[in-house]
C-alpha cells in the first residue's frame, strides 16, 4: 500500500483528499502545519507528498526545498494562489506538479496515480546496469539515474531526469509541450503547460554550458522542443 503525506492546514480539504485517496487504496497521513509536515516528511518514508503552498509556521516553498535536499519522491504542490510566478518558483524548487484550487478530488487521485506510476517506471531503469546514453559530454546513466556533464555530476530531480532521458531516447524528434505533458505527466494536454516550460529551463541550467544557447534541448519556435544528438 502506497503511503501519501498530505500537508494541508484546511481540515475540511485535507480530510476530503484523504478520504478519496483511501478509497482508492492509499495509506494517508495528515499534517496540519508546515512545521509538523516538514518533520514527518524528513523523518518518515512516504511514496508521494501532497503539499499546500500557504501553511502556518513553514510555507510550502521551504518544505519543498528541504525535502529535495534528501528525498527524490514525487511532490505535488497545491494552492489557491493563481500567480504564475508561484508555479514557476514551486516547480523550480523541485515540485513535480502544481494544482490550483479548487480542483476535484478525482483529479487529485488521477495525478497521484500518474506520478507514482511514472516514478516506479523510472526506478525500474535501474535494471540493466551498463545502459547509458552518451551525447558529446553528456552521460545519462540509467541504472543509477545519474547525469554527468563533462565528468561533473548534474543533480536532477526525478521529473527532470525522466524528461531529459525521454527526450534523449527520441533524438531529433520535435515534441510539443502538450505531447511532453501527456507523456511525462500522464495527464490531459489541457493541463498547465507551465510545468513543461519550467522543467526544460531547469534542465538547461544544470546540463547546458550556456542555457541561453542550448546544445542538447533545442527550442523549435512555434512548435516545441527537440533533443539534438
Amino acid at each position: 500500500m502506497k503511503k501519501i503525506l498530505i500537508i494541508e492546514d484546511e481540515t475540511s480539504i485535507a480530510e476530503l483528499e484523504r478520504d478519496y485517496l483511501e478509497i482508492h487504496g492509499f495509506q494517508v497521513e495528515l499534517a496540519d502545519s508546515g512545521e509538523q509536515g516538514l518533520e514527518l516528511a524528513l523523518a518518515r518514508d512516504f511514496d508521494l507528498i501532497v503539499l499546500d503552498l500557504m501553511l502556518p509556521q513553514v510555507d510550502g516553498f521551504e518544505i519543498c526545498r528541504q525535502i529535495r535536499q534528501t528525498k527524490d519522491i514525487p511532490v505535488l504542490m497545491v494552492t489557491a494562489r493563481k500567480e504564475e510566478i508561484d508555479k514557476i518558483r514551486g516547480l523550480g524548487l523541485g515540485a513535480d506538479d502544481y494544482m490550483t484550487k479548487p480542483f476535484s478530488p478525482g483529479e487529485l487521485v488521477a495525478r497521484v496515480k500518474a506520478h507514482l506510476s511514472r516514478y516506479e517506471r523510472l526506478l525500474g531503469a535501474r535494471d540493466g546496469r551498463s545502459e547509458q546514453i552518451r551525447v558529446r559530454g553528456l552521460i545519462i546513466d540509467k541504472p543509477s539515474r545519474r547525469v554527468f556533464v563533462n565528468e561533473q555530476e548534474a543533480v536532477l530531480t526525478s521529473k527532470e531526469y525522466e524528461l531529459l532521458q525521454f527526450m534523449a531516447l527520441h533524438p531529433n524528434r520535435v515534441f510539443t509541450k502538450e505531447e511532453l505533458f501527456e507523456r511525462l505527466w500522464g495527464l490531459e494536454s489541457s493541463g498547465d503547460l507551465t510545468t513543461v516550460t519550467v522543467h526544460i529551463r531547469r534542465i538547461r541550467e544544470k546540463v547546458e554550458r550556456d542555457p541561453s544557447t542550448p546544445e542538447y534541448i533545442e527550442t523549435i519556435w512555434g512548435v516545441g522542443y527537440r533533443f539534438k544528438p
